[in-house]
């Protein structure tokens, strides 16, 4: 007898844990479904409301039979549940993504380029004229680049949410013309606002954004009081040629095939990690810092890719360009590049036969 309620126990035991794991299984995947449903709207709002309004029943219905019944006593339930979510998950990763929407005007344009040699020419350049009140003139480019008189790799970071979470751009500088500056964004429709949670459900497209840097920098420094961070990188002319390639490459993908954005896997600071990667020489730790991109200079510097001729507490002080532009609003692209990168140290670049030092 005493055998027999020990076993009777670790059975009840075993099965409370099984109703447990079930019922949190059921919770979590409701959750996530509801939250794909409510950001899709597949339905349109009033349908799809109503349908996560009965899918939410379902799931507290199921959770409430699982729990209460012998294992197994309601199966037919159970796997009519997993048959629902199968459905769900079917649906979701079906979704394509488009370049047919009716968009915000400032992701209107797919960049292109044609490319001969060492001379690229870009389509779709951005170039708006920003005012003060948020407004801007439309204005896109075509406008032509030598690789070889790439002289310099920045990295920019503008906060917008805190310490820990900023947007990443890359700006290239070249001998012979004006800087260039791309930008990974979501690509808004038109009176679309973004939302953290809805970019982990395929609620935005991608967008690669290459802009004058008057425009992508100012838009943020200026039109939306963002504080805005602008760090030179150590980079070699071989990477930054390379780097740049790298833009084009994902330029020419995207317009292809139109990809989902993410917010944890796919946005302005992973994407950008996964193309230095792929020209860097070496291996590129893993680190927190890349999904906390706020924290992504402090990463850099770690790295030696940020000069160690300050402190990083001095180099958020001089790398702040807030304070140099945010009352100018008549400046020109050359002036604005200018004033961005004053008094910053020089950037050391190796080359094969020298070491060069550019502002």
């Amino acid at each position: 007898m005493h055998n027999i309620g020990k076993t009777e126990f670790f059975t009840a035991l075993g099965m409370g844990l099984l109703h447990s794991i079930f019922s949190l299984f059921v919770i979590l995947s409701s959750i996530w479904l509801c939250l794909a449903l409510w950001f899709q709207e597949p339905l349109g709002g009033l349908m799809t409301r109503i349908l996560i309004g009965i899918w939410i029943a379902f799931a507290l219905s199921i959770i409430g039979i699982y729990t209460t019944q012998a294992f197994f006593s309601r199966h037919t339930d159970i796997l009519l549940y997993i048959l629902g979510l199968l459905c769900g998950l079917c649906w979701y990763f079906g979704l394509e993504a488009k370049q047919d929407r009716d968009w915000n005007p400032e992701v209107a344009q797919v960049l292109a380029y044609e490319q001969q040699g060492d001379l690229v020419t870009l389509h779709n350049v951005r170039n708006f004229n920003w005012h003060a009140d948020g407004h801007y003139d439309e204005r896109w480019e075509s406008r032509q680049f030598d690789l070889k008189q790439i002289t310099g790799v920045n990295i920019i970071t503008s906060y917008w949410m805190g310490p820990r979470i900023a947007h990443t751009l890359v700006s290239f500088d070249f001998a012979n013309s004006r800087p260039l500056t791309f930008s990974i964004e979501i690509r808004k429709e038109k009176n679309e606002e973004f939302s953290t949670i809805g970019g982990f459900f395929r609620k935005y497209e991608l967008s690669l954004v290459a802009a004058d840097e008057k425009d992508l920098i100012y838009t943020r420094s200026n039109s939306r009081g963002e504080q805005v961070y602008f760090f030179p990188i150590n980079m070699s002319k071989a990477e930054s040629r390379a780097l740049f390639e790298q833009y084009l490459r994902k330029s020419n993908d995207l317009k292809k095939q139109p990809k989902w954005y993410n917010t944890l896997t796919s946005n302005c600071t992973t994407l950008v990690f996964d193309m230095v990667q792929a020209v860097s020489k070496q291996h590129l730790p893993i680190d927190y810092r890349l999904l906390a991109s706020g924290y992504l200079p402090n990463y850099l510097y770690d790295l030696n890719a940020i000069s160690h001729d300050l402190s990083m507490k001095q180099w958020y002080e001089k790398a702040h360009i807030n304070p140099r532009v945010s009352e100018l609003n008549d400046l020109s692209s050359t002036q604005y590049s200018a004033l961005i990168r004053q008094n910053l140290p020089q950037r050391k670049i190796e080359t094969p036969n020298k070491t060069a030092t550019l502002k």
